[in-house]
């Protein structure tokens, strides 16, 4: 009998390994299981253009909607998965089917993190997730509303400047020191809350949220040191958690995510994992990474599908994201640790440049604002893990594309 491979997930992921698994040659049976009762879309756009009302869903999907049927992929949506069995190797939907699996492929993805804030269940209260999520918000943006932004990571920001094209009034709420902090530092966080604020983002920095007020809908925000700011929505973006509950008991480890190695195998037999669930040993980093971002998805899916299928190449990816904000491109690449030296090659004030994250020598991550080129012309240094000349990197007149990286 041919073999049933089942994908836990209709995601970017999820869906990417279907395909490469028929690409790869896969001629036996694939079920697609979803939570969400849409066709696999990407989120990239929900931000932005979908939030914008720019771009139709259609043009978010996947795959076109004659492509599961004409590659013989099996869909399932609308329901989730409630338990796996890896020792009779099955999938139990929460509609009581069970689905055999010689292989399974875990795809899930994330939730956003619900923190435990008196009002968050109030009307005009949102989330940013699914394009379900991104419909309810849009019923409620019209010109001269005040919003209030909690969280300025990548999705706050991206909503922000979205809100604020929509002529809504916007303020961040942001526990940290600056925007994006987290990741970027305080150095480049300062130009994108600079940023923001010329576009005329009321920025509170420093202070998270302690509660939401109103009666019958959201009427204002009020901060960890007691400020009241009034607002018409709201929109929480506190991050995320890997969508794991439904393997607790089944003896697949889990830890932040799936736990797989760098070919993408879970410790159970016939278990793999991609995407924002899956937390992957990278081999060039040596340590385990959970990465919730586009091109992961898309590059582990297929990763998963090839060693499903016994080609068993280590998955170690330069990881990669963007962001657009307003007229600014954001672009990141590699893994900032604590402690690494800021190299930069252009001006901050002047809102062009690529920061450089220098570590003993080594070049570890870099992140370009509208220099997206030069961003790329050093992902290979980042990769070698190699030493690299500082000067180099900050110098102008130095052809990114010309330098070499130096063992040591």
């Amino acid at each position: 009998m041919a073999a049933t491979f089942v994908i836990v997930g209709a995601s970017l992921a999820g869906t990417t390994a279907a395909a490469a698994l028929r690409q790869e040659g896969f001629g036996g049976r694939i079920v697609l299981v979803g939570a969400e009762p849409h066709l696999p879309y990407e989120r990239p756009a929900l931000s932005k253009q979908y939030l914008r009302g720019e771009m139709p869903f259609e043009k978010m999907l996947v795959r076109p909607v004659a492509f599961y049927e004409e590659h013989r992929i099996e869909t399932l949506l609308g329901v989730r998965a409630t338990r796996v069995s890896p020792s009779e190797r099955t999938v139990v939907l929460q509609n009581g089917e069970a689905i055999h699996y010689d292989k399974l492929l875990l795809a899930t993805g994330a939730r956003n993190r619900r923190p435990p804030i008196p009002g968050l269940d109030l009307p005009g209260v949102h989330t940013l997730r699914t394009v379900s999520d991104v419909d309810a918000l849009r019923e409620e943006i019209r010109p001269g509303r005040r919003a209030a932004v909690i969280g300025m990571g990548f999705i706050g920001c991206e909503v922000a400047a979205s809100l604020r094209q929509e002529s809504v009034e916007v303020i961040g709420v942001e526990p940290s020191p600056t925007p994006l902090s987290r990741v970027l530092g305080q150095e480049v966080g300062g130009v994108i809350a600079a940023i923001h604020r010329e576009h005329g983002v009321d920025m509170v920095l420093g202070e998270s949220v302690a509660a939401f007020e109103g009666t019958k809908q959201v009427q204002r925000v009020v901060t960890s040191r007691g400020h009241r700011f009034d607002c018409d929505i709201a929109v929480v973006g506190v991050g995320v958690e890997p969508e794991i509950d439904f393997l607790e008991g089944c003896g697949i480890p889990t830890d932040n995510g799936v736990v797989v190695d760098e070919r993408c195998r879970s410790a159970v037999d016939g278990v793999y994992a991609a995407g924002d669930v899956a937390n992957h040993y990278h081999p060039s980093w040596q340590r385990w990474m959970r990465v919730e971002h586009w091109q992961n998805a898309m590059q582990q899916g297929a990763a998963a599908a090839r060693s499903m299928l016994g080609r068993l190449e280590p998955y170690d990816p330069v990881h990669w994201f963007w962001s657009d904000q307003y007229d600014f491109n954001v672009q990141c690449a590699g893994f900032r640790l604590p402690g690494d030296r800021l190299v930069l090659r252009g001006s901050l004030d002047r809102r062009g440049f690529v920061a450089f994250y220098v570590g003993d020598g080594r070049l570890h991550a870099a992140v370009s604002l509208n220099r997206a080129k030069d961003l790329r012309r050093v992902m290979p240094l980042i990769k070698a893990r190699a030493l690299v000349d500082a000067r180099q990197l900050e110098d102008e007149g130095t052809d990114l594309r010309n330098l070499t990286p130096t063992s040591g």
